[in-house]
């Protein structure tokens, strides 16, 4: 799909708020109320947008630890890849898996718990029980300096 000015600045719009109303959205892009929501339409079915969520205060929730393991796999086939990923699947403390290269791990998870207590019960009862599991690698986090769900759009040129 090729994106237009119009495209571009509904996305930025939609990124910092996607609570918006599409009269509102319509309004601050500088388009009537339909052909905006038909942009909207179009953007979500070529997979553009693809879904829209309520962002939580951690902290406020008394979710007061954010740690990212760094975690290596005794064996790298697809079976091991394939069997840590569907647990962790499960784990609703962990916000994000990624497979990763560059270090001496194979995953970088980023888990949100309560307290160390909760940390602790988490990596020694769930995590490393994980079959494959050979070695974790946590750091935790002091300070959130940037945390932003806005992907960048300016390299996107339009005619």
């Amino acid at each position: 799909m090729h994106l237009d000015k119009l495209d571009k600045r509904i996305l930025q719009e939609l990124q910092r708020n996607g609570a918006i109303t599409n009269l509102e959205l319509a309004d601050k892009i500088g388009l009537s109320a339909s052909p905006c929501a038909r942009r909207v339409k179009q953007l979500e079915e070529a997979g553009i947008i693809k879904r829209q969520v309520t962002l939580l205060n951690a902290s406020k929730l008394d979710l007061k630890l954010t740690a990212l393991i760094q975690i290596s796999m005794d064996r790298h086939t697809p079976d091991r890849f394939e069997v840590f990923e569907q647990k962790v699947r499960g784990f609703p403390e962990v916000i994000e898996c990624l497979l990763i290269t560059g270090q001496s791990a194979d995953y970088q998870l980023k888990v949100v718990v309560p307290d160390m207590e909760y940390y602790q019960e988490l990596l020694l009862n769930k995590i490393t029980r994980i079959e494959g599991v050979s070695d974790v690698h946590s750091s935790f986090m002091l300070r959130e300096v940037i945390n932003t769900t806005e992907l960048p759009l300016d390299h996107i040129k339009h005619g």
